[in-house]
């Protein structure tokens, strides 16, 4: 694959406060790489550097292998879609046409790929219409039409559907996630939501506190965080120390919290870890249906909390030590679980990830 712009020791200043700074980051052409964080991390400082609206304070970004060295010549290659679709007081046709007429392209030309883009986000019918009168998705897809429409060689997304209601988000990120793939446009987009993450990105790079702590694809990074932050911040609600008592062919016994829990690994005996365990992968029994189970981990504990969390319950499990599972509705209706109930908690040893600790 061929490499459409990386960055070397990048360090950006904000208000005189370094907000970024970046040793190394790649992406690959055709590539769609999400980028996550808390607020603050530097995610749209960093999307702001490779617009070219903020200057570095040292590094460089390389495009097409070349320092970028006439910001406007670059600009007209890229294309930058924000939360706020910032549409012009016009029709949306005008508006997604706008930065072909800028370019002076023929106007037989500016008309076959407006209407095109117009038919691939499904708001042809509305290419009359006032943009102020556009629904909060539509207005969005016209600002996707407008910047995919210069068939730019990068698309930067800056959190493109924070400001959408759930079921027109997932419209959206459906349709985008086809189109982008079927274009082969290089895409770089922040978001705070790791589900668009996973739904959109090819790979997913972790951005705490100004620096990337990991990058690898959607799998690897919510399913093997690299330390306990970047666990934490993925949804690894379950991270207690442990100690490493015994090892055979890549199955670990592991001593924490005064329990003998096995785990997936490749550690030596005498080694201490942190034990991480995602709240999906433990699994809830009222009764002797544990006997089903081929987990190999197997624990009493008591409900000390339940939080609904739209069609899922957190349920917060004491065992010695608090222990996070996720189970639907449905389930812990009819499994009539509440909180103070006796529960087993039960969970496979290739479900735990363990990050070594000094």
């Amino acid at each position: 694959m061929t490499v459409l712009f990386e960055i070397h020791d990048l360090v950006i200043h904000r208000q005189e406060r370094p907000v970024l700074s970046l040793d190394r980051l790649t992406v690959e052409e055709g590539e769609i790489l999400a980028v996550i964080g808390p607020n603050g991390a530097g995610k749209s400082t960093l999307l702001l550097a490779l617009a070219r609206l903020l200057q570095p304070t040292t590094g460089q970004i390389l495009f097409r292998g070349q320092p970028i060295l006439n910001d406007l010549a670059y600009r007209r290659r890229i294309a930058l879609v924000l939360q706020d679709p910032l549409l012009l007081n016009t029709t949306v046709y005008n508006n997604v046409a706008a930065g072909l007429r800028f370019r002076r392209l023929p106007r037989s030309d500016i008309q076959q790929r407006v209407r095109d883009w117009l038919v691939k986000l499904q708001i042809d019918t509305l290419q009359d219409r006032p943009a102020p009168r556009l629904s909060g998705g539509e207005a969005q897809r016209a600002s996707l039409a407008r910047a995919l429409v210069l068939q730019p060689e990068l698309l930067l997304l800056d959190e493109p559907f924070g400001a959408l209601d759930a079921p027109t988000r997932t419209r959206l990120i459906d349709d985008l996630h086809s189109l982008l793939k079927s274009t082969a446009t290089t895409t770089v987009f922040v978001t705070h939501d790791q589900d668009e993450a996973m739904l959109l990105g090819d790979r997913v790079a972790v951005l705490l506190d100004g620096h990337l702590r990991q990058i690898g694809t959607p799998e690897e990074i919510f399913s093997a965080p690299a330390d306990a932050e970047v666990a934490a911040f993925v949804g690894v609600e379950t991270v207690i120390t442990g100690q490493v008592t015994h090892a055979q062919e890549g199955l670990l016994t592991i001593l924490a919290h005064g329990f003998t829990l096995e785990a997936v690994g490749d550690f030596n005996p005498g080694r201490y870890v942190l034990f991480c365990l995602r709240p999906e992968d433990v699994t809830l029994w009222v009764d002797a249906g544990t006997g089903k189970s081929s987990a190999r981990n197997h624990l009493a504990g008591r409900i000390t909390r339940m939080t609904p969390q739209g069609p899922l319950v957190r349920v917060i499990v004491d065992c010695g030590f608090p222990l996070v599972s996720l189970v639907t509705r449905t389930s812990a209706r009819q499994m009539g679980l509440t909180e103070g109930q006796p529960v087993t908690a039960t969970f496979k040893a290739s479900a735990v990830h363990l990050i070594p600790r000094s």
